[in-house]
Protein backbone atom coordinates (compact mmCIF):
# COMPACT_ATOMS: atom_id res chain seq x y z
CA UNK A 1 0.00 0.00 0.00
CA UNK A 2 1.20 3.65 -0.94
CA UNK A 3 2.57 6.07 1.94
CA UNK A 4 -0.63 7.90 0.59
CA UNK A 5 -3.06 5.31 1.64
CA UNK A 6 -1.54 5.15 4.60
CA UNK A 7 -1.61 8.47 5.79
CA UNK A 8 -5.54 8.47 5.34
CA UNK A 9 -5.79 5.54 6.99
CA UNK A 10 -4.23 6.92 10.05
CA UNK A 11 -6.33 10.75 9.82
CA UNK A 12 -9.20 8.37 9.69
CA UNK A 13 -8.26 6.58 12.71
CA UNK A 14 -7.57 9.72 14.61
CA UNK A 15 -11.38 11.09 13.52
CA UNK A 16 -12.34 7.90 15.94
CA UNK A 17 -11.96 8.17 19.36
CA UNK A 18 -13.68 5.30 20.06
CA UNK A 19 -11.20 3.08 17.86
CA UNK A 20 -9.01 1.76 20.85
CA UNK A 21 -11.93 0.80 22.31
CA UNK A 22 -13.44 -1.42 19.90
CA UNK A 23 -10.48 -3.47 19.76
CA UNK A 24 -10.30 -3.74 23.67
CA UNK A 25 -11.38 -6.43 26.21
CA UNK A 26 -14.69 -5.04 26.09
CA UNK A 27 -17.91 -7.25 26.03
CA UNK A 28 -20.00 -3.90 25.25
CA UNK A 29 -17.74 -3.37 22.03
CA UNK A 30 -19.40 -3.92 18.67
CA UNK A 31 -18.05 -6.89 16.12
CA UNK A 32 -15.69 -6.20 13.54
CA UNK A 33 -17.13 -5.07 10.59
CA UNK A 34 -17.79 -8.16 8.09
CA UNK A 35 -15.25 -8.33 4.71
CA UNK A 36 -17.66 -6.79 1.95
CA UNK A 37 -20.29 -5.15 4.29
CA UNK A 38 -20.89 -1.13 4.46
CA UNK A 39 -19.18 1.55 5.51
CA UNK A 40 -20.62 4.06 7.15
CA UNK A 41 -18.44 7.73 7.12
CA UNK A 42 -19.19 11.11 8.43
CA UNK A 43 -18.61 13.93 5.98
CA UNK A 44 -15.23 14.70 8.03
CA UNK A 45 -14.06 11.34 7.50
CA UNK A 46 -14.91 11.05 3.58
CA UNK A 47 -12.76 14.77 3.26
CA UNK A 48 -9.97 12.92 5.20
CA UNK A 49 -9.57 9.50 3.25
CA UNK A 50 -9.89 12.00 -0.08
CA UNK A 51 -13.37 10.11 -1.21
CA UNK A 52 -14.16 11.75 -5.24
CA UNK A 53 -17.32 10.14 -6.77
CA UNK A 54 -18.96 9.94 -10.16
CA UNK A 55 -22.03 8.46 -11.97
CA UNK A 56 -21.03 5.97 -14.97
CA UNK A 57 -21.65 6.85 -18.06
CA UNK A 58 -23.22 5.18 -20.92
CA UNK A 59 -20.49 3.71 -23.68
CA UNK A 60 -19.88 1.13 -26.11
CA UNK A 61 -16.50 -1.32 -26.31
CA UNK A 62 -14.53 -0.51 -29.86
CA UNK A 63 -15.31 -2.93 -32.67
CA UNK A 64 -11.79 -3.86 -32.73
CA UNK A 65 -8.47 -3.70 -30.99
CA UNK A 66 -5.02 -3.69 -32.50
CA UNK A 67 -2.86 -7.16 -31.11
CA UNK A 68 0.46 -8.85 -32.23
CA UNK A 69 0.46 -12.48 -33.21
CA UNK A 70 2.93 -15.15 -32.97
CA UNK A 71 3.15 -18.23 -35.33
CA UNK A 72 3.15 -20.90 -32.38
CA UNK A 73 5.48 -24.17 -33.04
CA UNK A 74 3.56 -27.44 -33.16
CA UNK A 75 6.72 -29.16 -31.99
CA UNK A 76 5.97 -27.72 -28.83
CA UNK A 77 2.22 -28.75 -28.73
CA UNK A 78 3.13 -32.20 -29.68
CA UNK A 79 5.94 -32.38 -27.29
CA UNK A 80 3.58 -31.21 -24.50
CA UNK A 81 0.99 -33.68 -25.51
CA UNK A 82 3.54 -36.15 -24.90
CA UNK A 83 4.37 -35.39 -21.59
CA UNK A 84 0.94 -35.04 -20.51
CA UNK A 85 -0.11 -38.40 -21.46
CA UNK A 86 2.98 -40.02 -19.93
CA UNK A 87 2.88 -38.76 -17.03
CA UNK A 88 -0.85 -39.90 -16.84
CA UNK A 89 0.18 -43.42 -17.46
CA UNK A 90 2.82 -43.45 -15.59
CA UNK A 91 0.97 -42.10 -12.44
CA UNK A 92 -1.73 -44.94 -13.37
CA UNK A 93 0.95 -47.45 -13.63
CA UNK A 94 2.30 -46.60 -9.96
CA UNK A 95 -0.68 -46.56 -8.20
CA UNK A 96 -1.84 -49.90 -9.79
CA UNK A 97 2.07 -50.95 -8.79
CA UNK A 98 1.35 -49.74 -5.15
CA UNK A 99 -1.94 -51.36 -4.73
CA UNK A 100 -0.15 -54.55 -5.92
CA UNK A 101 2.15 -54.40 -3.61
CA UNK A 102 0.17 -53.31 -0.52
CA UNK A 103 -1.64 -56.30 -1.38
CA UNK A 104 1.15 -58.86 -1.10
CA UNK A 105 2.54 -57.50 2.07
CA UNK A 106 -1.35 -57.88 3.85
CA UNK A 107 -0.97 -61.13 2.55
CA UNK A 108 2.27 -61.95 4.06
CA UNK A 109 3.45 -62.55 0.60
CA UNK A 110 6.72 -62.19 -0.80
CA UNK A 111 6.88 -58.09 -0.26
CA UNK A 112 8.40 -56.55 2.68
CA UNK A 113 7.77 -53.04 4.13
CA UNK A 114 10.14 -51.19 2.34
CA UNK A 115 9.17 -52.60 -1.03
CA UNK A 116 5.49 -51.13 0.00
CA UNK A 117 7.09 -47.93 0.83
CA UNK A 118 9.05 -47.52 -2.43
CA UNK A 119 6.13 -48.49 -4.39
CA UNK A 120 3.94 -45.65 -2.17
CA UNK A 121 6.34 -42.89 -2.76
CA UNK A 122 6.69 -43.87 -6.27
CA UNK A 123 3.28 -43.19 -6.75
CA UNK A 124 2.72 -39.79 -4.96
CA UNK A 125 5.92 -38.62 -7.00
CA UNK A 126 4.21 -39.93 -10.43
CA UNK A 127 1.32 -38.18 -9.25
CA UNK A 128 2.73 -35.11 -8.68
CA UNK A 129 4.78 -35.44 -11.91
CA UNK A 130 1.23 -35.86 -13.70
CA UNK A 131 -0.51 -32.48 -11.94
CA UNK A 132 2.41 -30.47 -12.54
CA UNK A 133 2.31 -31.54 -16.44
CA UNK A 134 -1.23 -31.18 -16.71
CA UNK A 135 -0.96 -27.55 -14.52
CA UNK A 136 1.85 -26.43 -17.64
CA UNK A 137 -0.28 -27.77 -20.42
CA UNK A 138 -3.55 -25.83 -19.26
CA UNK A 139 -1.36 -22.31 -18.68
CA UNK A 140 0.16 -22.90 -21.82
CA UNK A 141 -2.20 -24.25 -24.19
CA UNK A 142 -5.72 -22.62 -22.86
CA UNK A 143 -8.54 -23.92 -24.44
CA UNK A 144 -6.58 -27.05 -26.05
CA UNK A 145 -6.42 -28.45 -22.24
CA UNK A 146 -10.18 -28.83 -22.58
CA UNK A 147 -10.56 -30.49 -25.66
CA UNK A 148 -10.95 -34.38 -25.97
CA UNK A 149 -7.99 -36.31 -26.75
CA UNK A 150 -9.85 -37.45 -30.35
CA UNK A 151 -10.50 -33.75 -31.31
CA UNK A 152 -6.64 -32.35 -29.84
CA UNK A 153 -5.46 -35.81 -31.92
CA UNK A 154 -7.28 -34.13 -35.04
CA UNK A 155 -5.87 -30.46 -34.53
CA UNK A 156 -1.88 -31.81 -33.89
CA UNK A 157 -2.79 -33.96 -37.37
CA UNK A 158 -3.64 -30.59 -39.22
CA UNK A 159 -0.80 -28.57 -37.69
CA UNK A 160 1.72 -31.10 -38.57
CA UNK A 161 1.21 -31.50 -41.95
CA UNK A 162 0.36 -27.38 -42.57
CA UNK A 163 -3.26 -27.39 -42.91
CA UNK A 164 -3.96 -25.28 -40.10
CA UNK A 165 -1.38 -23.47 -37.86
CA UNK A 166 -1.93 -21.90 -34.30
CA UNK A 167 -1.90 -18.09 -33.33
CA UNK A 168 -1.07 -16.57 -30.00
CA UNK A 169 -2.78 -13.20 -30.12
CA UNK A 170 -1.53 -10.41 -27.57
CA UNK A 171 -2.41 -6.97 -26.48
CA UNK A 172 0.86 -5.70 -25.03
CA UNK A 173 0.84 -5.00 -21.13
CA UNK A 174 -2.94 -6.08 -20.76
CA UNK A 175 -3.70 -9.11 -18.10
CA UNK A 176 -7.63 -8.72 -17.78
CA UNK A 177 -8.67 -9.88 -21.49
CA UNK A 178 -12.53 -9.18 -21.31
CA UNK A 179 -15.02 -10.44 -23.30
CA UNK A 180 -13.89 -12.31 -26.04
CA UNK A 181 -13.88 -10.88 -29.36
CA UNK A 182 -15.78 -11.70 -32.23
CA UNK A 183 -13.62 -12.73 -34.72
CA UNK A 184 -9.68 -12.35 -36.20
CA UNK A 185 -8.16 -11.06 -38.69
CA UNK A 186 -4.14 -11.59 -40.04
CA UNK A 187 -2.10 -9.41 -41.85
CA UNK A 188 -0.15 -11.53 -43.74
CA UNK A 189 2.31 -9.62 -46.19
CA UNK A 190 -0.58 -6.88 -46.44
CA UNK A 191 -3.30 -10.36 -46.83
CA UNK A 192 -6.11 -10.19 -44.76
CA UNK A 193 -6.21 -13.91 -43.59
CA UNK A 194 -9.18 -14.48 -41.29
CA UNK A 195 -8.82 -16.92 -38.27
CA UNK A 196 -10.67 -18.46 -35.49
CA UNK A 197 -10.71 -17.72 -31.90
CA UNK A 198 -10.30 -20.53 -29.67
CA UNK A 199 -9.95 -19.09 -26.18
CA UNK A 200 -7.54 -17.11 -23.41
CA UNK A 201 -3.91 -18.21 -23.06
CA UNK A 202 -3.27 -17.09 -19.52
CA UNK A 203 0.57 -17.62 -19.21
CA UNK A 204 1.59 -14.26 -19.53
CA UNK A 205 4.63 -13.47 -22.39
CA UNK A 206 7.55 -11.66 -20.64
CA UNK A 207 8.56 -9.81 -23.53
CA UNK A 208 4.67 -7.85 -23.95
CA UNK A 209 3.76 -9.03 -20.36
CA UNK A 210 -0.17 -9.94 -21.72
CA UNK A 211 -2.03 -12.80 -21.78
CA UNK A 212 -3.28 -13.83 -24.88
CA UNK A 213 -6.03 -15.37 -27.31
CA UNK A 214 -5.37 -18.33 -29.16
CA UNK A 215 -6.32 -18.57 -32.60
CA UNK A 216 -6.70 -21.53 -35.23
CA UNK A 217 -6.21 -20.44 -38.99
CA UNK A 218 -7.16 -23.45 -41.41
CA UNK A 219 -5.09 -23.64 -45.05
CA UNK A 220 -3.28 -20.70 -44.31
CA UNK A 221 -0.84 -19.14 -46.75
CA UNK A 222 2.29 -20.81 -47.90
CA UNK A 223 5.07 -20.10 -46.04
CA UNK A 224 3.62 -18.83 -43.49
CA UNK A 225 5.13 -21.14 -40.45
CA UNK A 226 6.03 -21.25 -36.77
CA UNK A 227 7.76 -17.87 -35.12
CA UNK A 228 6.52 -15.58 -37.87
CA UNK A 229 4.97 -12.62 -35.81
CA UNK A 230 1.87 -10.63 -37.59
CA UNK A 231 -0.30 -8.06 -36.96
CA UNK A 232 -3.71 -9.06 -35.71
CA UNK A 233 -7.24 -7.50 -35.59
CA UNK A 234 -9.61 -8.54 -32.82
CA UNK A 235 -12.58 -7.55 -33.83
CA UNK A 236 -16.38 -7.86 -32.82
CA UNK A 237 -19.85 -5.79 -32.12
CA UNK A 238 -20.28 -3.14 -30.46
CA UNK A 239 -20.56 -4.01 -26.19
CA UNK A 240 -22.69 -2.14 -24.56
CA UNK A 241 -22.24 -1.09 -20.53
CA UNK A 242 -20.99 1.74 -18.85
CA UNK A 243 -17.87 3.64 -18.47
CA UNK A 244 -15.73 3.72 -15.21
CA UNK A 245 -12.40 4.79 -14.67
CA UNK A 246 -9.51 2.31 -14.20
CA UNK A 247 -8.75 3.67 -10.22
CA UNK A 248 -12.50 3.18 -9.23
CA UNK A 249 -12.15 -1.03 -9.87
CA UNK A 250 -10.94 -3.73 -7.27
CA UNK A 251 -10.94 -7.14 -7.83
CA UNK A 252 -11.69 -10.57 -5.60
CA UNK A 253 -12.17 -14.16 -5.74
CA UNK A 254 -15.70 -13.33 -6.57
CA UNK A 255 -14.18 -10.83 -9.37
CA UNK A 256 -14.48 -7.40 -10.44
CA UNK A 257 -16.41 -4.73 -8.03
CA UNK A 258 -16.84 -0.99 -6.88
CA UNK A 259 -17.66 0.63 -4.24
CA UNK A 260 -21.00 1.98 -4.90
CA UNK A 261 -22.45 4.69 -2.65
CA UNK A 262 -26.14 3.90 -0.82
CA UNK A 263 -28.97 6.12 -2.72
CA UNK A 264 -30.44 6.59 1.28
CA UNK A 265 -28.35 8.01 4.33
CA UNK A 266 -27.82 6.27 7.55
CA UNK A 267 -30.44 7.70 10.48
CA UNK A 268 -27.56 9.63 11.83
CA UNK A 269 -26.89 11.44 8.78
CA UNK A 270 -23.84 9.29 7.16
CA UNK A 271 -23.11 8.02 3.74
CA UNK A 272 -22.62 4.35 3.15
CA UNK A 273 -20.57 2.69 0.58
CA UNK A 274 -21.15 -1.33 -0.42
CA UNK A 275 -18.89 -3.42 -2.96
CA UNK A 276 -21.31 -4.01 -6.28
CA UNK A 277 -19.98 -6.49 -8.09
CA UNK A 278 -19.44 -5.52 -11.89
CA UNK A 279 -18.25 -7.39 -15.13
CA UNK A 280 -15.36 -6.30 -17.14
CA UNK A 281 -16.08 -5.76 -20.92
CA UNK A 282 -13.85 -4.33 -22.34
CA UNK A 283 -10.55 -1.44 -21.89
CA UNK A 284 -11.00 1.71 -23.35
CA UNK A 285 -8.37 3.92 -23.39
CA UNK A 286 -7.96 4.87 -18.85
CA UNK A 287 -11.32 3.47 -18.10
CA UNK A 288 -13.07 -0.06 -18.39
CA UNK A 289 -16.78 -0.72 -19.92
CA UNK A 290 -18.47 -2.68 -17.75
CA UNK A 291 -22.28 -4.23 -17.02
CA UNK A 292 -23.88 -4.81 -13.75
CA UNK A 293 -24.14 -0.62 -13.21
CA UNK A 294 -26.70 2.33 -13.70
CA UNK A 295 -26.76 5.62 -14.62
CA UNK A 296 -28.06 6.79 -11.08
CA UNK A 297 -25.17 4.60 -9.47
CA UNK A 298 -22.50 7.37 -7.68
CA UNK A 299 -19.47 4.77 -7.24
CA UNK A 300 -16.23 5.32 -6.14
CA UNK A 301 -13.45 6.57 -8.76
CA UNK A 302 -11.17 7.95 -6.19
CA UNK A 303 -10.13 6.75 -2.97
CA UNK A 304 -11.52 3.03 -2.98
CA UNK A 305 -8.39 1.56 -2.29
CA UNK A 306 -8.50 3.06 1.13
CA UNK A 307 -12.38 2.31 1.09
CA UNK A 308 -11.18 -1.43 0.93
CA UNK A 309 -8.16 -1.18 3.97
CA UNK A 310 -10.70 0.30 6.07
CA UNK A 311 -13.33 -2.55 5.63
CA UNK A 312 -12.93 -4.69 8.66
CA UNK A 313 -11.25 -2.07 10.98
CA UNK A 314 -14.40 -2.27 13.08
CA UNK A 315 -17.63 -0.68 13.38
CA UNK A 316 -18.31 2.18 15.84
CA UNK A 317 -21.74 3.97 17.67
CA UNK A 318 -22.53 7.42 15.94
CA UNK A 319 -21.68 9.17 19.24
CA UNK A 320 -18.29 8.31 18.90
CA UNK A 321 -17.79 9.06 15.16
CA UNK A 322 -19.92 12.25 14.85
CA UNK A 323 -17.21 15.17 14.57
CA UNK A 324 -18.84 17.09 12.27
Amino acid sequence: MSRTHWLQILIFVALLPGFARADADDDDAPPPRAAGSALALTSAQQEAVGLALSHPVKGAGPRQIDAYGLVLDPVELVTDVGRLASTKSAARNAAADARRVEGLYQNGANASLKALQVAQATEIESQATAQAAAATFSLQWGPLAALPDREREALIASLTDGRAVLVRADVPGRHALGAMPAKALLSVDGIGVAARLLGAVPRTTPDLQSAGWLLEVDHPPSGLGPGARLRVTLAGADVAGHLIPTAALLYSEEGAYVYRQKAAKTADGRNEYAPAMVKLLTPVGDAWLVSGLTDADNIVVHGAGVLWSLQGLGSFSAAEEEHD
